[in-house]
């Protein structure tokens, strides 16, 4: 049996990736990381996907990249961009660009992965992440796995380890649907970048790209 570690960080992406790998009859393990974001409440989402699936082990890992700063979702001094979708064509960064966030994160995946003895690992990049932050796209994570290839001992002596971005090419809408055909927890995910107390800003792009994945999918969104 394949396994695998998710990189789950408790939004829709993740949970629906978890699904779709438990779905194919993957053996799969978590990782959430806690990076000083802001929006500290899709930790506990995580939290809660990770038990509704029984997953036999879901690790949670510390990392403080707000003393890095550069981010909204990690600076303070930044505020989240309300109201706009970030521009299209790729050439302006977002002010939610973490930098090297997916670099860092699959560095620390890939030495759970070995650890644990999985064969892949799972990330819920897609094709909306294209024009703004370039470590979503397929030629990144291709050249990840080649990195990981060489540098592991797994990679030298074995198969090495599969970087698996199953959404990459569906929009939000389609991420959705998937999930409602799953029957995926998406009720327990978390977007809102800008959290006031437990509820979501509904003005940020990760809230706006949630409910109009939501809309033209065709259902209700149990959060916005």
């Amino acid at each position: 049996m394949s396994k695998a570690v998710v990189l789950l960080s408790g939004g829709l992406d993740s949970c629906v990736s978890l699904a779709m790998a438990l779905e194919s009859g993957i053996k799969c393990e978590a990782i959430t990381i806690s990076y000083g974001q802001k929006h500290l409440l899709e930790i506990e989402s995580a939290r809660r996907i990770a038990k509704y699936y029984s997953l036999e082990k879901h690790l949670e890992f510390n990392l403080e990249l707000s003393s890095i700063g550069g981010s909204a979702l990690t600076d303070h001094a930044i505020e989240v961009p309300k109201g706009d979708l970030p521009d299209s064509s790729g050439h302006k960064k977002p002010k939610t660009y973490v930098p090297g966030r997916n670099i860092i994160f699959l560095a620390i995946a890939l030495s759970f992965a070995e650890v644990r003895g999985a064969d892949q690992i799972i990330i819920g990049a897609n094709i909306l992440d294209y024009s703004g932050y370039p470590d979503c796209r397929p030629d990144f994570l291709k050249s990840f796995e080649k990195m990981a290839s060489l540098g592991t001992f797994k990679g030298i002596n074995e198969t090495g380890i599969e970087i698996n971005a199953p959404l990459i090419e569906m929009s939000k809408e389609e991420i959705i649907l998937k999930g409602i055909e799953l029957s995926a927890p998406l009720g327990l995910t978390w977007s809102c970048y800008d959290p006031s107390g437990k509820d979501p800003c509904k003005l940020c792009e990760a809230c706006q790209l949630r409910r109009n994945g939501f809309e033209q999918a065709g259902y209700v969104d149990l959060i916005i």
